[in-house]
């Protein structure tokens, strides 16, 4: 068993192990899996065991660039059932299923009463680790939940009826509607969205909910196969077409009223520039890096197109992406459907190679125990 801070204080489930396997950044491109101490929890903190983690394209940005310190466990998409709880725990129970987000806002400071909670000095640090500099931690067995996370908002309990797999969508599928709402779309106006990835088809779909026209552009094929079984029935094939004629002849020559990049190369903002009428909106959904980019100013200035940016998820939302992500799996907006590869824990290296070098066949790529309610794990597309 595991020795807790403040041990005799700390409930937990069973018996938990001493240590645990998990996938640990040691450097650029370099993550190995390990064996490492389940981390310790205090007071007001929470031990999650892990069920289910989706491998997200900012991990993998970190675990290419180097942006980040070593060694960490990332992985922030993260699904489970609690397994301990901390002195003064009183809201939450073990064997509660729930989803976590490794960041909250503090909800007080400049920047939460102006909306922008992602640059709250509070929610930038992450809050759930499993072990070594906090980062998410989900590509292990165990998470360790710190108290102001639980306290504030950061643990959502999962219906009996829903799956791990389709819980550990609530982060991202927040992150993808905080960004949809900054566009105000309306019924009458043409929304493209560029990438047909798992994000790309979420903007798209939630877009599409708006009542606007949706176009999508990506190179391959069958990601539109799979983006029409979301409803989306207007693709652009990049490989082959010109995006930006596409959406001026679908628009009476206007172009888009809003683009969504959900492509992090940044040669694409002068195609989504290009793509976008005068007066309209670009969204950088995926520019998660610090860099340069070309694009012509004077479609900003003289054009009046704004160019602007959404990152991380908002707290103010929360509600209604939970009856999305849970009411939706019941009435038909089934997210496993995105789901093309399924790795253990043991494996996490192979999965974060196959994610970090996508084909047609890949979209999102989930690591997750073996003895969770998906099917089997599936190695394959």
């Amino acid at each position: 068993m595991s020795t807790f801070t403040a041990a005799q204080e700390v409930t937990y489930s069973q018996t938990i192990p001493a240590t645990m396997k998990a996938a640990v950044y040691r450097g650029i491109n370099d993550v190995r899996v390990e064996t490492v101490p389940v981390p310790e929890i205090g007071a007001g903190e929470i031990l999650i065991k892990v069920a289910a983690c989706g491998i997200c394209g900012t991990d993998l940005k970190k675990i290419h660039t180097g942006s980040h310190s070593a060694p960490r466990i990332f992985g922030h998409e993260t699904a489970g059932t609690i397994a301990a709880v901390g002195p003064g725990v009183t809201n939450f129970a073990i064997g509660e299923r729930v989803m976590v987000f490794h960041h909250v806002p503090c909800g007080d400071c400049f920047y939460c009463r102006k909306k922008t909670f992602a640059q709250c000095p509070v929610y930038k640090p992450a809050g759930v680790t499993a072990g070594f500099e906090p980062s998410g931690g989900g590509f292990a067995e165990y998470v360790r939940v710190m108290d102001w996370i639980v306290r504030d908002g950061g643990i959502i309990r999962i219906p009996d009826d829903v799956p791990f797999e389709q819980a550990a969508f609530v982060e991202p599928v927040n992150t993808v509607l905080k960004g949809v709402k900054t566009l105000n779309l309306q019924p009458d106006e043409t929304v493209l969205v560029i990438g047909q990835g798992p994000i790309g088809i979420l903007l798209a779909t939630l877009s599409s909910r708006t009542g606007a026209t949706v176009l999508t552009s990506d190179l391959y094929p069958e990601r539109h196969a799979i983006a029409a079984g979301f409803g989306l029935c207007h693709p652009i094939h990049a490989a082959t077409e010109n995006v930006a004629e596409r959406a001026r002849a679908a628009t009476e020559g206007r172009g888009a009223d809003a683009v969504i990049l959900a492509v992090g190369g940044n040669a694409l903002i002068r195609t989504a520039m290009e793509a976008v009428r005068p007066g309209g909106k670009v969204l950088l959904f995926a520019q998660t890096q610090h860099g340069e980019a070309a694009f012509d100013p004077g479609a900003v200035c003289m054009d009046e197109k704004f160019l602007f940016g959404s990152y991380s998820s908002s707290i103010d939302i929360q509600h209604e992406v939970e009856q999305l992500v849970f009411d939706g799996y019941r009435n038909g907006f089934d997210l496993t459907r995105l789901i093309s590869h399924r790795f253990t824990l043991e494996q996490a290296v192979e999965g974060i190679h196959l994610a970090s070098n996508p084909s047609a066949s890949s979209m999102k790529i989930i690591i997750e125990h073996e003895n969770t309610e998906s099917s089997q794990i599936n190695h394959g597309a």
